[in-house]
């Protein structure tokens, strides 16, 4: 695709802002499973207290800190204001902490986060110390959990009723710090996030003995976490919104510009050019190729920066939950990309063979419809019917193959994740059993692996568009890249005006591109203007080839072609042509009405002069005489008239804006020998100024013409008028009496 990189330089504009919102939604999803972890853990399991700095702390509280930490009480020292009751600050800390209005209480001064991260590495251990000791008769299992297995005290020793504190601190000196020093030793091994745990667990219930509604707290909490959440979401949802509009929007408009730019190209194509590529072909290169990149073009600004950035960073925030889990991740996406890596080896062969049969296909489907009538006539349907039906075959038994393949790959991924999903759980509930990590950031590590998961996917979905476009691409690129072999010269010459229209053919050889031989031989002769020149010979002697040499269709393989004096390859091609009026062998309409096909030529003619053109080749009986006259619809090629009724629109074409030369390569083979002299009698004084090429197979068109060019085998055998070869050109007279009564040559 970076062949096409060009096409897509203009839509920057929207393909930056996309990427900017790809960042958005990326860290919108990221944030998500922090927020749901901040829930879990906080809200739910610390009831909403969500700082391990206390912000109230009952005298008695503050005391055994003092008495289990001396220096840590002398430095709370400098962060806490006793409170007393009856105080202005005892009367605000008495809305939320009730009982601080009936004791001497705490309070935290207004501190900055350092400042407060400094007061929880100060009273975490010996609140959870106060608490544990507090549980050790109320929950002998959980409060050891808290104080460790080398906790020398054993509850089930303990009286009811006893204060285990005031027998720590009574304990001799010694016993207390190897006590203290073990218990410390313990709490200083769990993660940081149990231990912030267990001390907002014991900052609950000192809020609990002050009268606290800790209720309120936990509700107050996840309401603005959730509102956070919220937020976050429809940020997300906007941007994913903003990423799918400005990705549609550069794609499509990209897509446009390939398909003008591959049309463009192929009008500028030679007959060279169109034996490199078959129409069906460029159809497809044209509209499914052109497709292809379309899609891949969205997904790459959809999902390219996006899963590999999610998947990236999901990896870094998973790790930072639980760093020991990384190999569960790894684990995963090993198995995830070996399963996927498996069935796109299968599949995207498959992929990169669809366009050679949709090739195939519109092949046989156009040469079907264009012959429907040679088929009929040879009775071939059964034939053709057989031809499509093998294509259709290909291309169906190829589609299913990748179906197949694709309704197994989704399961099997599902399957996959699903399987991963509960291995992390597996796992990650052991870990969680012995309080090393919390239920919360278990949660969050699963949906981070769960994105990673994701974004392995989405990237294993574009390895499979990306081939079928990069070929897609490629076809397109051999379009746009093909040398054309006629271009307009660097330096163009100008016509003299008025043109005259003369017109000269110096020496000229021709040979088709890649032939042996040339199918021309050392042409010479003159057409002035005011005179007629018939172009005659036996089929396949040149005389299309020949005419054709003159609009530049083809260019001289030797000599040159002169138009008052100038070689036509010195002049632009659209100055050439606009010179010539030209009625092909072949009468080609396009679909639309008589009108539009007319102003082809002309496209400021006026009705007046679309009748009058009409008229002159005799084709007022089924335009004119019918009731939509010059609006009478045309089917697709003219497929609704006859052969002698395409030959006279085209004529009528061709002759509605005046012009110096006028070609009518056998324009009058499908008119009966009534119509046909009708309308050069008509066509005579309308041209009488021109130089008019009639190429024709019969001495009756040709006969009345002014000059007649004789070609037998490519070679000019006899010039001059009916008259001069009757008596002096052999193939000549063979043609004429081969046609012509001799009472009619007479």
């Amino acid at each position: 695709m970076l062949k096409l990189r060009k096409y897509y330089l203009p839509y920057l504009k929207y393909i930056l802002p996309a990427i900017l919102f790809v960042l958005i939604v990326a860290w919108s999803d990221l944030q998500l499973p922090d927020y749901l972890s901040e829930i879990v853990n906080v809200g739910i399991q610390q009831n909403g207290i969500d700082s391990g700095a206390p912000a109230v702390l009952s005298e008695s509280s503050f005391q055994r800190i003092g008495e289990l930490n001396p220096d840590a009480h002398a430095k709370l020292q400098h962060f806490y204001d006793l409170v007393s009751p009856g105080s202005a600050q005892s009367d605000a800390l008495a809305k939320d902490f009730p009982k601080t209005s009936e004791a001497p209480v705490y309070a935290l001064k207004t501190l900055n986060e350092d400042q407060k991260s400094a007061v929880e590495d100060l009273v975490a251990k010996p609140l959870v110390f106060i608490q544990s000791l507090r549980m050790l008769q109320e929950e002998p299992e959980r409060a050891a959990k808290m104080l460790g297995e080398n906790f020398p005290l054993d509850p089930k020793l303990l009286g009811s009723g006893q204060d285990v504190l005031s027998m720590v601190t009574a304990m001799p000196e010694a016993q207390r710090a190897d006590l203290l020093a073990k218990v410390d030793q313990h709490l200083s091994s769990l993660e940081g996030t149990i231990l912030h745990q267990l001390t907002t667990s014991a900052i609950t219930r000192e809020y609990t003995s002050l009268g606290a509604d800790t209720g309120q707290y936990q509700t107050r909490f996840i309401l603005r976490v959730g509102a956070r959440m919220a937020a976050v979401s429809l940020l997300g949802l906007l941007a994913s919104l903003m990423v799918s509009f400005l990705a549609s929007l550069s794609s499509a408009n990209v897509a446009r510009d390939l398909r003008s730019a591959v049309f463009r190209k192929v009008t500028e194509f030679t007959h060279a050019e169109f034996e490199s590529f078959s129409t069906a072909s460029l159809i497809t290169r044209t509209t499914n190729d052109v497709d292809q990149v379309r899609m891949a073009s969205f997904m790459l600004i959809r999902l390219g920066f996006q899963a590999p950035l999610i998947g990236g960073l999901g990896i870094v925030r998973a790790l930072q939950k639980s760093p020991g889990m990384w190999w569960t991740i790894a684990l995963i996406v090993l198995v995830l990309v070996t399963v996927i890596s498996t069935l796109f080896s299968i599949i995207v062969p498959r992929f990169k063979r669809i366009q050679t049969f949709i090739d195939k296909l519109n092949l046989v489907m156009r040469e079907n419809l264009s012959g429907m009538m040679v088929i009929r006539a040879f009775n071939k349907q059964d034939y053709e019917e057989d031809r499509f039906d093998a294509a259709n075959k290909d291309l169906t038994s190829n589609m299913l193959f990748i179906g197949r393949a694709m309704s197994f790959m989704f399961p099997i991924m599902n399957l996959t994740m699903m399987a991963g999903q509960v291995f992390i759980i597996w796992v990650g509930a052991g870990i969680v059993a012995k309080s090393s990590l919390q239920v919360g950031d278990l949660i969050a590590f699963m949906q981070y692996a769960m994105q990673i998961m994701f974004s392995f996917m989405n990237l294993s979905m574009l390895f499979v568009f990306i081939p079928r476009a990069g070929v897609s691409a490629g076809r397109i690129a051999e379009v746009l890249e093909k040398p054309v072999s006629i271009t307009d010269p660097a330096q163009p010459a100008a016509l003299a005006q008025p043109v005259r229209g003369i017109v000269e053919f110096h020496d000229v050889d021709f040979r088709y591109p890649d032939a042996e031989e040339d199918i021309l031989h050392d042409v010479s002769f003159r057409a002035e203007p005011g005179k007629t020149t018939a172009i005659i010979g036996s089929t396949g002697c040149g005389k299309s080839t020949l005419i054709n040499l003159l609009p530049r269709f083809f260019d001289v393989s030797k000599g040159k072609i002169t138009i008052d004096g100038v070689d036509i390859r010195d002049l632009p091609q659209s100055v050439l042509r606009d010179q010539i009026g030209f009625a092909p062998q072949r009468g080609l309409l396009f679909s639309g009405t008589v009108a539009s096909n007319l102003q082809v030529a002309k496209p400021d003619a006026s009705e007046e002069e679309m009748r009058e053109a009409v008229t002159v080749a005799q084709a007022a009986d089924f335009v004119l005489d019918n009731e939509d006259g010059l609006e009478r619809a045309i089917a697709q090629g003219g497929e609704n008239l006859s052969g002698g009724q395409r030959q006279r629109l085209s004529i009528a074409r061709a002759i509605l804006k005046h012009r110096p030369i006028y070609i009518f390569d056998d324009s009058f083979s499908a008119l009966d020998f009534k119509t046909d002299a009708a309308l050069r009698s008509a066509l005579r004084p309308r041209v009488a100024a021109s130089t008019v090429f009639i190429i024709t197979q019969r001495v009756a068109t040709a006969r009345s013409s002014d000059q007649i060019v004789v070609l037998e085998n490519g070679r000019v055998v006899g010039i001059g008028s009916h008259y001069d070869l009757m008596t002096a050109c052999e193939t000549y007279q063979e043609i004429a009496s081969s046609q012509l009564s001799a009472e009619e040559l007479a």
